[in-house]
């Protein structure tokens, strides 16, 4: 988010928030240490790494024999993150195979979100879409069945129709921006088990504190929610294609040194761990701006969503930017400044920055802290 790269505390503040996603073992190091994102790993230097990768291969023995190990192991994972960087950019400029491709949405999932924002949305409207997306129906029929949402007498709702019907218009303004997100959460995080969870949860509150200060400010509750859940639509995509692309390159790469008996490369590939900091430079760069172009690709007509997130995405500007923009901005903030606070890796100073970057109110805080924002809470009549 562009609004807070222009101070620099504000952006490494914004850095650790994200670093937090990886581990906490791995944001402790943003501690004191500003940019965590090592020089070796910049773009820039990747590429002119690549034009030396034919020489550096044919020095490859000497380099072992002069410098030891580490220094072969740094050529190697340099080369390795060199290509993985390329790759994983390159799907990013190819918006429309990436959406495809990586989000795999069905037309029916955003003209659904779509239909939810119009005062002529009915059920008969959005029943037969949903109806089109196996994934959705059976998150709703899930969603009906679970003990606290319906009567013990009750008995096992297996009808889509049925369960539809029951959870009400009101409800699925809720419901499907979240089922939405949470089908594009990546497959794998390992070796960080907890990234997924993490990404969900903090997620979902940013989505539910942006709910709460918009009915606060008076603006449009649903805008904003699904404005909030589908902002952490690029973050999904930037950590699935990074993960995705980690281990199919790393397979053929052992592959290839197996192949060739290359022993010495092939024990080092084995040993090799995931970089936290590249993976954290793709999320710090490329998260809010790939997750604007994914979202223009839905086509939104009457939902106000699209331009929220390029506000977020592009804007340095906080008062030039939409409402729903600016409420988004400061759920984002705030649920960044909570997940900090939690883990001490916040100070009073910084947390008043960050705040008051975004023209936090105390009245906005305190309405927060007293708010649920970590539960979604349906209305059945």
């Amino acid at each position: 988010m562009l609004i807070f790269e222009n101070n620099k505390t504000l952006a490494d503040i914004y850095q650790r928030s994200l670093s937090l996603f990886i581990s906490k073992e791995f944001a402790n190091k943003a501690l004191g240490q500003g940019d965590l994102t090592p020089k070796q790993h910049s773009e820039q230097t990747f590429s002119r790494r690549e034009l030396l990768e034919v020489e550096e291969q044919a020095k490859q023995e000497k380099l072992i024999a002069e410098h030891g190990e580490k220094h072969f192991r740094d050529q190697v994972m340099s080369a390795f993150y060199s290509k993985l960087t390329t790759q994983v950019t390159a799907e990013f400029d190819q918006k429309e195979h990436f959406y495809r491709h990586f989000l795999n949405l069905e037309d029916a999932a955003p003209t659904i979100l779509e239909i939810l924002s119009l005062p002529a949305a009915s059920m008969n409207r959005i029943t037969p879409l949903i109806k089109l997306l196996p994934w959705m129906a059976s998150d709703v029929v899930t969603l009906v069945n679970k003990p606290q949402y319906r009567k013990r007498a009750d008995v096992k709702v297996s009808d889509a129709n049925l369960a539809i019907n029951y959870i009400g218009l009101d409800n699925l303004k809720l419901l499907v921006p979240t089922f939405i997100v949470k089908r594009l959460l990546p497959v794998t995080t390992a070796p960080y088990p907890l990234m997924k969870r993490k990404l969900w949860n903090d997620g979902l509150s940013v989505a539910l504190a942006a709910k709460v200060l918009a009915e606060h400010g008076k603006l449009d509750w649903y805008s904003a929610f699904a404005a909030a859940m589908l902002s952490n639509i690029g973050y999904l995509a930037v950590v699935t294609c990074f993960f995705g692309k980690h281990n199919e390159m790393h397979n053929a790469e052992l592959r290839q040194a197996y192949e060739n008996r290359d022993k010495r490369l092939h024990d080092l590939l084995v040993q090799a761990e995931i970089s936290p900091e590249l993976l954290l430079q793709l999320m710090t760069e490329h998260g809010s701006k790939v997750g604007a172009e994914q979202i223009e690709l839905m086509r939104f007509d009457r939902l106000e969503v699209t331009e929220p997130v390029f506000d977020l995405a592009y804007g340095d500007d906080l008062q030039k930017m939409s409402p729903v923009a600016q409420v988004v901005a400061k759920a984002r903030a705030y649920i960044a400044y909570r997940s900090l606070a939690r883990e001490d890796l916040i100070d009073k100073d910084e947390a008043k920055l960050l705040l008051t970057s975004v023209n936090m109110s105390p009245q906005e805080i305190s309405l927060l802290k007293k708010s649920d924002i970590d539960h979604i809470k349906l209305n059945f009549n």
